[in-house]
């Protein structure tokens, strides 16, 4: 692999990973609401699932659901229902200011349970695995091993997701000290549990192509 080409793989992945989508949203929901030492589980879970979505890509499993219909919307269906399961979870959640949200956070939501959210919703989207598998060979040279690439390519997608994972969360504990009202934490739910009911229902209607 030419450093141009990798390079080129950086450009690419810096711009696909800035936008917002399911993870970069949770990340920054959970920032404003937890602060970022504690969104650190929340990221944790979401690049371990991540981990997986690549090694699943290249071990096959994308080609597998590109072109298994059944499997396919399987994965889709479950994926959407917990996203829109956490939509509405988050539309009814009564604000509270930030303070008591994060010292309930202690008992509640244990990093256990904050690790399981952002695993979950990262393994949410069947699309991922067609992504990677499809993203990945276009930086590759043929002619030379594949598993020094692969290695080198998701490296570097890693170190990019979890630096835009982390920039979302601190955006979040920045804003929290101007959400921290009752009408604004309110708003911040509604659009929050709008935006993944939205993924949810935008991923159901996705195809393997």
């Amino acid at each position: 692999m030419s450093l141009n080409t990798w390079l080129l793989f950086v450009t690419t992945v810096f711009f696909v990973s800035a936008t917002p989508g399911p993870n970069m949203l949770l990340a920054m929901t959970h920032g404003i609401h937890y602060g970022v030492r504690r969104t650190l589980m929340t990221c944790f879970g979401l690049m371990t699932a991540l981990g997986l979505i690549m090694f699943g890509s290249a071990a096959g499993l994308g080609a597998v659901l590109a072109t298994s219909e059944l499997l396919f919307s399987l994965v889709k269906y479950a994926g959407a229902a917990y996203l829109i399961y956490l939509g509405i979870k988050t539309w009814r959640s009564q604000p509270q200011p930030v303070e008591e949200i994060r010292e309930a956070a202690t008992g509640k939501h244990t990093p256990w349970g904050m690790f399981r959210t952002g695993f979950l919703v990262a393994m949410s989207n069947p699309k991922a695995f067609i992504f990677f598998t499809a993203l990945f060979p276009q930086f590759m040279n043929a002619q030379q091993p594949q598993g020094p690439q692969l290695a080198i390519l998701a490296a570097t997608f890693y170190v990019i997701e979890a630096s835009w994972q982390l920039a979302y969360a601190g955006g979040g504990a920045r804003l929290a000290g101007w959400l921290n009202s009752a009408r604004r934490l309110k708003l911040v739910n509604k659009v929050s549990g709008g935006a993944f009911v939205g993924a949810g229902v935008l991923l159901s209607s996705v195809s393997r192509h």
